[in-house]
């Protein structure tokens, strides 16, 4: 059995790379001639936009171009798109279609938002071109903001588009109302829950770059970018700018984290290829910190009133859920997709619920755009049903993982349809739970209550379960090349942006085919080097792109065994191959697969009519979503004078199906749980409702979780096959932060409860679990 096969832990191989700061990330792009970009945002949330000169900047030392919206119009640079608006054909209450806001490229009548672009400078050094961008000068004409989610749709609202009444996009609902009616016209008791699912801002190690480039001869744009999906990203781009899809080049390199942030197309990506054309010269832009909170897409923002229909003896009946959820200024490119399916579908989470119904309004406010954060609706869809769940038990006199177990969907009901129309294939929810509370030692809680108290602490234990559904672009493709010095090359159209792809997915080529793990090369990147790729979103990387990976080896060995077979002078169906060698079935007589690979390349060692080499190219399309499961549990204790929330033990038992490098699944599920953590006790995007201003616009406002903020994770793994995929993997890169969410709010709740408090909203900071403890009192 080889070392570097499925289920071995092997160390991240870019690691001694990047260890060495020879990481390639976007501020290390250097092109000959290259200038610099600086755009000019609006100071405002909302305002008229009247004049703007841009003679003093023209002016300016360096300077080698100043473009405005104008000057965009005028070259035929198209708007933003939202294209998931319209596959979803979303609607409005009174049946029109989701109103899509114009979104060019810079503002040339209105900007929505502080943040939104105005005017772009171009210089020789970027301090050139921050110099000059101080002597734009804009005409603005201040308007009423907008910044509540929950106010967008009331009377008297300010109005941030004529043509959307009440702030309005679209009112979207899922599941069968009636039947949910009925279910809680005959219920027994009925729990309610009202929630707010507080705006995050997404800190990824590396802000946004982009630089451009432009070939007269060819007629070709190059856009060198830190993204998630450089093919998606080149389509997009190609519309924008009103050119074939072939004429726009995307590359990217190293990328310090995503989360869903990169994963689709930004303003300055644009703008960097239409200035490079109009100056002749590469232009380059670097987003700093300050820009990344105002320009960068946010994330969940949330209100959400949520109804639980029971039997007396807690048996799940029925569930209704009412969310409003702010898009921001715009619908982003993927931006109504999150609260709508993404969401509701898995409101109903591993539940045997008869019936459930959810509406979502998206409304539109005075604020950066939401898009998808790591997870996608699906975390705010766990943090709805789990407190939902938990206040249920506590409401009843009983235990939280009683009534959990009561109503787990059981693994002898799989396949089961779910109220919302998904199919769940696989999972064994009672086990995980069960393996959890084991770990989590549930028995001595008691004990560590009164330890916590005898400290001054109130000790809060807390249970969650989370389910999912993964995967975004349904099809992946992969690229096997064998190179003449004896090194395997995989191609692929997923893109790491720091999970360990180049690991992972050699281990898939040396479980296949038994190549030596340090023989394989792998690239990624490069919107040339495949017909299609789907990029990294909906933790879908493993699932889809593995099987592709496994369906090209298949091609690879069905030809590579034909050769074999006629080298060796046997008979095809003679041929066994293990561990990279193929054998004569019952003899000696074997060849390696890289020496059939080199003999391949000759024709003279081939059967009549082969085509040389063993080069291969596969595609692989999901049927159905995979539904990675687990089940969370936190401890906290919570200090009574100062409400301060510590993490004391967390454990987590997860099912991904098929596990392929335990240490790098550890990583994902530990980077989740940290930053659901974080949205949980720290992180709050925060606006003025005046001015519209973002109050926690810098590191120094906007609170991140702390290496001592986070406790010893105990991860373990129930590997229960998808039975969907031939791999039967579930995919695992998102789940850490569904379950932390709930599972850290429950944990403080619990402890609170024997004061009387019965809510609290997230960010759970110091001051609002001191004043929840001090109004209790």
């Amino acid at each position: 059995m080889s070392d570097f096969g499925f289920g071995k832990s092997i160390r991240r191989v870019e690691d001694d790379r990047l260890l060495l700061g020879q990481g390639r990330f976007h501020d290390d792009i250097q092109i000959e001639g290259q200038t610099h970009a600086v755009l000019v945002r609006s100071p405002h949330a909302h305002a008229a936009l009247g004049s703007i000169d841009i003679s003093d900047a023209k002016a300016a030392p360096g300077v080698v171009g100043v473009f405005t919206g104008a000057d965009a119009e005028a070259a035929g640079i198209g708007h933003m798109p939202s294209p998931t608006a319209e596959i979803l054909q979303l609607t409005r209450r009174d049946g029109s279609a989701a109103y899509i806001p114009p979104r060019p490229v810079l503002a040339t009548t209105a900007v929505k938002h502080v943040g939104d672009p105005v005017v772009m400078v171009v210089a020789e050094t970027p301090q050139q071109a921050r110099e000059a961008a101080e002597l734009v000068e804009v005409d603005y004409e201040m308007l009423p903001s907008l910044t509540d989610t929950a106010a967008a749709t009331q009377d008297g609202a300010t109005q941030i588009w004529d043509a959307a009444p009440g702030n309005t996009c679209f009112d979207w609902s899922m599941g069968d109302a009636a039947a949910t009616d009925a279910a809680f016209a005959k219920a027994d008791r009925v729990t309610t829950v009202e929630l707010i699912n507080n705006r995050v801002i997404c800190a990824s190690m590396e802000p946004r770059g982009a630089t451009g480039r432009y070939d007269a001869v060819s007629g070709t744009y190059t856009l060198n970018t830190n993204c998630q999906n450089v093919f998606q990203l080149g389509q997009v781009a190609a519309g924008i700018l009103a050119v074939d899809e072939k004429q726009v080049h995307v590359l990217t390199d190293d990328v310090g984290g995503g989360f869903g942030m990169k994963g689709y197309i930004y303003a300055e990506q644009i703008l960097v290829l239409w200035a490079a054309k109009a100056l002749g010269r590469p232009v380059k832009w670097y987003g700093e910190r300050g820009e990344s909170f105002v320009s960068d897409a946010h994330g969940r923002d949330h209100v959400t009133r949520a109804a639980l229909a029971m039997t007396a003896d807690g048996d799940f009946l029925g569930l209704r859920v009412n969310t409003v959820a702010s898009l921001g200024a715009y619908a982003n490119q993927v931006g109504p997709l999150v609260p709508t399916l993404l969401y509701s579908r898995m409101l109903p989470g591993q539940y045997r619920i008869g019936a459930a119904h959810a509406s979502v309004t998206g409304v539109f406010t005075n604020t950066v755009v939401t898009d998808a954060y790591r997870g996608a609706g699906r975390p705010e869809a766990a943090y709805v049903i789990e407190r939902l769940v938990d206040r249920a038990a506590r409401e009843m006199n009983v235990s939280a993982d009683a009534l959990r177990t009561r109503n787990y969907i059981r693994e002898s009901d799989m396949p089961y349809d779910t109220a919302m129309g998904l199919s769940y294939d696989s999972g064994d929810f009672s086990r995980n739970l069960n393996d959890a509370l084991s770990a989590a030692e549930q028995g001595s809680v008691a004990a560590r209550r009164k330890d916590a108290e005898a400290r001054g602490k109130l000790l809060g234990f807390g249970v969650a379960s989370y389910i999912e559904a993964t995967g975004a672009d349904p099809t992946e493709t992969a690229k096997i090349t064998f190179k003449d010095d004896g090194r395997v090359v995989l191609d692929m159209g997923t893109l790491g942006t720091g999970q360990g792809h180049p690991t992972t997915f050699a281990q898939f080529v040396n479980e296949a085919l038994g190549i030596p793990f340090d023989k394989i090369d792998f690239r990624q990147g490069d919107n040339r080097l495949l017909p299609q790729g789907g990029g990294t979103a909906g933790s879908r990387s493993l699932v889809i792109g593995g099987n592709a990976v496994m369906t090209t080896a298949d091609k690879v060995l069905e030809k590579a065994r034909r050769v074999a077979a006629h080298m060796l002078e046997a008979a095809e169906s003679d041929i066994e191959f293990d561990d990279g060698t193929f054998t004569i079935t019952g003899t000696d007589r074997s060849l390696p697969i890289m020496d059939v690979a080199a003999a391949a390349r000759d024709s003279a060692n081939l059967p009549d009519g082969m085509e040389p080499g063993l080069d291969q190219t596969g595609d692989y399309t999901y049927p159905v979503p995979t539904f990675p499961n687990g089940a969370h549990i936190c401890e906290v204790e919570i200090d009574r004078d100062t409400g301060q929330v510590g993490i004391t033990r967390y454990t987590v038992v997860d099912d991904f199906g098929k596990v392929i490098n335990p240490m790098l699944v550890a990583g994902q599920v530990h980077g989740g749980i940290a930053q659901g953590l974080g949205q949980a006790l720290f992180e709050h995007a925060v606006y003025d409702d005046e001015s519209g201003q973002l109050l926690s616009g810098s590191f120094m406002d906007y609170c991140m979780p702390r290496a001592d903020d986070l406790p010893f994770i105990d991860f373990r793994y129930n590997e229960i096959l998808c039975q969907t995929n031939p791999l039967g993997a579930k995919g695992a890169g998102e789940a850490g932060t569904l379950g932390a969410l709930p599972a850290v709010v429950n944990a403080i709740l619990d402890a609170l409860a024997p004061l009387g408090v019965d809510h609290i909203d997230m960010p759970a900071t110091p001051e609002r679990v001191w004043r929840a403890i001090s109004q209790a009192a």
